[in-house]
């Protein structure tokens, strides 16, 4: 029990750190396509090496048969997550990058925290969709194509839309120096929305008759 609850946390950590590097990427550039293409580095490597992404697993619940167990999985993945782009935030802060950083991250964090909840809540449920999309096409694509392109699409999709994804915020909240009770009721929005997101397409087809692959 307590080796599973550690692998678990290492691996959301380490899947922490490796948007926390996404982000960093896409805030180090200044054309918001080949940042958001770059981005997507960051959730190849996450399904890549199998470490623990929320939004990643979490659309997986439906057909999971101890829902319990993996409900309880899912928070701690949660708190890795956030330990993860903790990491990397507070660590970039010692480096010369830091201010352009925090500057760029800045401005970010004070549009979503300006945004109403309905419209945070709206944003996270579409990013949701498309980052379960991802994770099953990499998790069952039959070819490595359908993987690598679907993890970049997805990716590519949700950051130009301006869609909300809980833990990449959390990166920028970090980096940005924004968090706090605020931030945290925000972070919540967004996580319950890319959960929502994420179980729109398995639901649907389970209520059709179809079923996703377990």
């Amino acid at each position: 029990m307590i080796s599973h609850i550690k692998e678990v946390i290492i691996k959301a950590i380490l899947a922490g750190i490796m948007i926390g590097t996404g982000g960093a990427l896409y805030l180090s550039v200044d054309n918001r396509y080949i940042g958001s293409l770059l981005f997507a580095i960051g959730l190849f490597c996450i399904f890549s090496f199998g470490f623990n992404l929320y939004t990643g697993k979490v659309g997986f619940l439906i057909n999971e048969k101890n829902k319990l167990k993996f409900s309880a999985d899912l928070v701690l993945i949660w708190i890795g997550n956030i330990i993860g782009t903790g990491l990397v935030g507070l660590g970039l802060r010692f480096t010369r990058v830091s201010e352009a950083l925090s500057k760029t991250a800045q401005k970010m964090c004070e549009i979503k925290l300006n945004d109403d909840l309905l419209s945070i809540f709206i944003l996270a449920v579409f990013c949701g969709m498309l980052m379960y999309i991802a994770a099953y096409n990499f998790k069952y694509g039959e070819n490595s194509g359908q993987k690598y392109i679907a993890t970049f699409i997805c990716v590519v999709v949700f950051i130009l839309c301006s869609f909300e994804h809980c833990v990449a915020n959390m990166f920028y909240f970090w980096i940005s120096y924004s968090f706090s009770l605020k931030t945290l009721l925000y972070l919540v929005v967004m996580t319950l929305g890319n959960s929502v997101g994420s179980f729109i397409i398995p639901v649907l087809l389970k209520l059709c008759g179809n079923k996703t692959q377990e």
